[in-house]
């Protein structure tokens, strides 16, 4: 994986003039607007960079954008890699080590999710404290080299207390619904049925999703500090479950999108 690592960074500079990103961005289902706020620099397609995955949702664009976002230099994914495109964990979580690679001191992570908590209501936000991990495998499973990171990481303190408590100050400034609240990641692609929403609840989610946990888990691999929020697109809750297309969690990510990216923004810059 150095090696690979090694050869996409030293492209990625050629490409961008040694552009030195201080955060890193990763953008989930329906909620790539954020990239609008950013002054761009450089854009590059995920298809063009040596050993980079390709997303395979025709609702991804699949670039990695450069530029300064309230003043602070990003690089930020318009459009995340799932486990469940056929992907190995590893693949998935390489833009990670990218970015850290190319220098990022913070990662900011967003996602679609679906509610498990009757408190946690459609086009609310969710600032994630914690996570459980239903994913069948670990980003960090086989050899680990040292130079990456701890063989056994520390996951204690999974995403960072300071960015919690500051982001849903922002949010009561902006009078904006910001929950707080412990995600469960699950393979996918499929949507859950009424037992596992229950079971999921049951055993302590306030929200689930298909992503997220293995960029975290690298991230503090790496001890690189996480933010992660997710927009809750449709709920898992009440006595009749409702079917739910992918076009309507898009639409519910559009409209929650302008709140999410005030948060984001705010926080980036308060950094």
């Amino acid at each position: 994986m150095l090696q690979a690592l090694h050869e996409t960074v030293a492209y990625i500079k050629k490409k961008t003039s040694n552009f030195e990103p201080q955060v890193g961005i990763v953008l989930g289902t329906g909620l790539g607007a954020l990239v609008t706020e950013i002054e761009v620099e450089y854009s590059l397609m995920y298809a063009n960079i040596p050993n980079f995955p390709i997303s395979t949702l025709e609702f991804h664009s699949g670039k990695l954008i450069f530029g300064t976002l309230r003043g602070k230099r990003v690089v930020a994914m318009q459009g995340r890699l799932h486990y469940y495109e056929g992907y190995s964990m590893q693949q998935i979580t390489f833009p990670v080590r990218v970015m850290k690679a190319l220098g990022v001191s913070h990662l900011f992570v967003s996602n679609a999710a679906g509610s498990l908590n009757p408190e946690f209501k459609k086009g609310d936000l969710m600032v994630i404290t914690d996570h459980i991990n239903l994913q069948p495998e670990s980003p960090l499973r086989g050899r680990n080299d040292a130079d990456m990171g701890p063989r056994f990481p520390d996951m204690s303190q999974p995403y960072n207390r300071g960015l919690i408590a500051s982001a849903l100050k922002i949010a009561g400034q902006h009078n904006i619904v910001c929950h707080s609240g412990v995600y469960i990641a699950v393979t996918g692609p499929n949507l859950e049925t009424k037992a596992e929403y229950r079971y999921l609840r049951i055993i302590g989610g306030d929200a689930v999703g298909m992503s997220t946990v293995p960029e975290v888990i690298v991230a503090n691999h790496m001890s690189l500090p996480v933010f992660a929020i997710s927009v809750l697109t449709d709920e898992g809750f009440g006595e009749e479950l409702m079917p739910v297309s992918l076009d309507e969690i898009i639409e519910a990510a559009n409209q929650a999108e302008p709140k999410m990216t005030m948060i984001l923004s705010e926080l980036i810059f308060s950094l």
